[in-house]
């Protein structure tokens, strides 16, 4: 399965280090969805945020997915809901050292990053 990392369009390796010094981040966002007796937990593609912008652009839709309807499904709806609120209101899950370790080779750019197998995080 292949990565795929969004908003990283337009930067070369060494700006996305750059961003990266200053603060931007790789982060990744969950939602739930429940039908009655099922519920699935999910997780998003990965999302570059520049140290200055805020994840919210990216983290909303996911947020008022779980919102709504996530509770329905019993048991794991009131379980998973609230786990994929407090990731997505807390910024994301940050996966910003285990994406860089892919970017630690100076020829690599973000496309060919985003065309990678997928690491065991």
């Amino acid at each position: 399965m292949a990565i795929s990392i969004k908003n990283t369009e337009g930067f070369s390796p060494d700006a996305i280090r750059a961003e990266v010094a200053n603060g931007g981040k790789f982060v990744q966002f969950d939602y739930a969805i429940s039908i009655i007796v099922m519920t699935f937990k999910r997780s998003t593609d990965i999302y570059f945020v520049r140290h200055d912008r805020s994840h919210w652009k990216h983290s909303w839709p996911f947020t008022l997915c779980s919102l709504f309807i996530g509770w329905w499904g019993l048991p794991w709806g009131l379980i998973y809901t609230p786990m994929a609120l407090y990731t997505n209101l807390s910024g994301g899950r940050d996966l910003t050292a285990e994406v860089m370790v892919l970017y630690k080779d100076n020829n690599v750019s973000a496309q060919e990053v985003a065309g990678m197998e997928k690491p065991r995080w």
